[in-house]
């Protein structure tokens, strides 16, 4: 049997998120759950960096474009919020895209979907 990575960070990051789904229900941007998001991690005391940038090295160089991750949790985690009906493979594509750009081998894809919550575990 594998041993699942970041169990226990993972099981804390997404105990945050189904507090912030059973508090404001379905139906809000994207914008309003990261806001509710960030002030359940600071108040559960779980360190992260929201927005983090990263750099794509192509050959020699560092391309101009940047990716933006919604969050990184402990230096280890992408966590990466929608607000859509679907989950579909462009965002789980853009998560391994950040894992690649971060060298993070875990990312949680969470979807605040309007009838639940749903949440992905992506690693790399």
């Amino acid at each position: 049997m594998t041993d699942i990575i970041y169990k226990n960070e993972s099981y804390a990051i997404v105990g945050a998120l189904f507090e912030v789904y059973n508090n404001l229900g379905s139906g809000f941007s994207e914008i309003v759950y990261k806001d509710a998001l960030e002030y359940e991690l600071k108040n559960r005391k779980i360190p992260f960096t929201r927005e983090k940038k990263y750099s794509v090295s192509y050959k020699d160089i560092v391309l101009s474009h940047k990716f933006y991750a919604d969050f990184v949790i402990q230096d280890k985690i992408i966590l990466e919020i929608k607000a859509v009906e679907d989950i579909n493979d462009k965002f789980i594509s853009q998560c391994i895209n950040y894992l690649k750009v971060s060298n993070c081998q875990l990312a949680i894809l969470a979807n605040f979907h309007k009838d639940l919550l749903d949440h992905r575990r992506i690693v790399l």
